[in-house]
């Protein structure tokens, strides 16, 4: 199994069959993985839009693209001290600009500890590994200070807008 590593965390991206089982139930999803039941609460609005992106994205694109489903797929970012999922974060593939999009939420009860900028520090310096990437975008809204908080800490700057949210670029 593929992973990445930071000092607190490990990020797996998942396969196409672990996205099938997580759409059955994130229980057999963690247990199969060997991780422990995580219970994380998110934030309704995001649930509803991970289980979209679930539907909708991860699953077709990861059989669409096998050989690169990791920039296609959702990562999940384990905390390495209690071996439990805490959340999830993702990377695109570059564009032909070489820009690649960001995006990740966390639990609730593991936020404001600084695994979501670890977690997307790392995430983009695996990113910019690949030749193409040239910057990483991510939008949040206007009023997500969270959010925006995590990635000024990652070294994303504010570049504008895009329709109601605010645009972060991270360059390399």
């Amino acid at each position: 199994m593929f992973f990445i590593e930071s000092e607190r965390l490990k990020l797996i991206p998942l396969t196409h069959a672990q996205l099938l089982l997580w759409k059955e139930s994130r229980e057999k999803l963690e247990l199969s993985m060997g991780l422990n039941p995580s219970h994380m609460i998110i934030d309704p609005i995001w649930e509803a839009e991970i289980a979209d992106a679930l539907v909708n994205w991860f699953i077709p694109k990861t059989l669409l693209y096998p050989d690169d489903f990791k920039w296609h797929t959702n990562w999940e970012v384990v905390l390495k001290s209690t071996n439990t999922s805490i959340g999830g974060i993702g990377i695109g593939y570059p564009d032909a600009n070489g820009e690649a999009i960001t995006g990740y939420s966390l639990d609730k009860n593991h936020q404001n500890k600084g695994y979501g900028t670890e977690a997307l520090k790392r995430i983009c310096q695996w990113g910019f590994e690949h030749p193409d990437v040239k910057t990483i975008w991510a939008d949040t809204a206007a009023d997500n200070y969270p959010s925006q908080r995590i990635l000024v800490k990652a070294g994303f700057i504010e570049t504008g807008k895009k329709e109601a949210n605010l645009l972060f670029k991270l360059y390399k």
